[in-house]
C-alpha cells in the first residue's frame, strides 16, 4: 500500500505535473497541500478521471489541504485540526482509506521568528500532538503525512549558516516535532533510511535546486499499529525537476499487506 505526501504549490497550475506523477508512481494515497485553490477549483473531475477518489478542504489563494484514494473514495473523519475553532486556515484534513486513517498537513511556516507567526506555528504543533495522541490512545493505524515545515535535525538542510533564523530550523518547532516522536509516532523515512541525506524541498532562489541545497519538511509518521507493515520509504526527486515543477518532491512510504 504505497502514500505518498506531495506539496503541489498550487493543484490547478501543476495539475499536469500532478497527474504525470500519479500515472507514475501510483500511490494507492497521496496527500497534497499548498493546493491554494478554493474548494470549487479543485480539480476533483481530472482526478476522478485519474481514477481517485479525493477529500479536500480549500483555500484561496493560499494553503489548502486533499487526500487521493486510487480506486476508491476517502471516507472523511476531520477537515480541520482539533482545539482551536477560530483556526480558519485550511491546513488539516484526516480520512479512512482501506482501513488505514490519514492525515494530510501542511503546518505553517512561522517565518519571521520570533514573532506572531511563529507562535501561532508552536500552538499548531500543539494541537497536533494533542490529535496525534487521541489517535494513539486508539491504537488507530495512523499516517501523518505533509509539509510540517519543520526541518528535525541540522543533516536535514544543506551545509549552509543562511538558514540560521528561519523558524525552519528553530530549537522549539524541533523540540516539538521530537516530542511527537517520543509519543509513539516513527518518521518513517528517516527509520528506513537512518544515514542518508534527504532532502524533500529545494527554495526557487539562489539556483538551490542544481545546488542540491535542499531540506527535509516533508514527513510521514507511522503509528506503532502500522511499523510492522513499514517496508519501504524513499522521496521521488526527478519530479522536482521538470519543467514547471513544485519547490517540493513527493515522499512516499510502503505499507506490506
Amino acid at each position: 500500500m504505497p502514500i505518498a505526501t506531495f506539496n503541489v504549490n498550487n493543484v490547478v497550475r501543476r495539475l499536469p505535473n500532478l497527474l504525470a506523477w500519479l500515472a507514475e508512481a501510483r500511490p494507492d494515497v497521496a496527500c497534497l497541500q499548498e493546493l491554494k485553490a478554493t474548494d470549487a477549483a479543485f480539480p476533483a473531475d481530472a482526478l476522478a478521471a485519474a481514477g481517485y477518489g479525493a477529500v479536500w478542504r480549500g483555500e484561496r489563494s493560499w494553503n489548502g489541504v486533499a487526500i487521493l484514494a486510487r480506486g476508491a473514495q476517502p471516507i472523511l473523519v476531520q477537515d480541520a485540526l482539533p482545539g482551536d475553532d477560530s483556526d480558519g486556515q485550511s491546513r488539516y484534513v484526516e480520512a479512512a482509506v482501506a482501513g488505514v486513517l490519514v492525515a494530510s498537513l501542511y503546518a505553517p511556516n512561522g517565518n519571521p521568528a520570533p514573532g506572531p507567526k511563529f507562535a501561532c506555528k508552536l500552538a499548531w504543533l500543539e494541537r497536533l500532538q494533542a490529535r496525534g495522541r487521541e489517535l494513539l490512545a486508539a491504537g488507530v493505524p495512523a499516517v501523518l503525512a505533509g509539509d510540517w515545515n519543520v526541518v528535525p535535525e541540522p543533516r536535514d538542510v544543506y551545509p549552509t549558516r543562511s538558514c540560521d533564523d528561519n523558524a525552519l530550523v528553530q530549537p522549539a518547532p524541533r523540540a516539538a516535532y521530537a516530542r511527537i516522536l517520543a509519543d509513539g509516532w516513527t518518521d518513517a523515512l528517516r527509520a528506513l533510511h537512518p544515514d542518508a541525506t534527504l532532502y524533500t524541498f529545494w527554495d526557487d532562489r539562489r539556483n538551490r535546486w542544481p545546488r542540491d541545497a535542499g531540506m527535509r519538511l516533508d514527513h510521514l509518521l507511522v503509528s506503532p499499529a502500522l511499523l510492522p507493515r513499514l517496508a519501504a520509504a524513499g522521496v521521488d526527486r526527478d519530479v522536482r525537476g521538470r519543467d514547471d515543477a513544485s519547490d517540493h518532491a513527493p515522499a512516499w512510504i510502503e505499507l506490506a499487506d
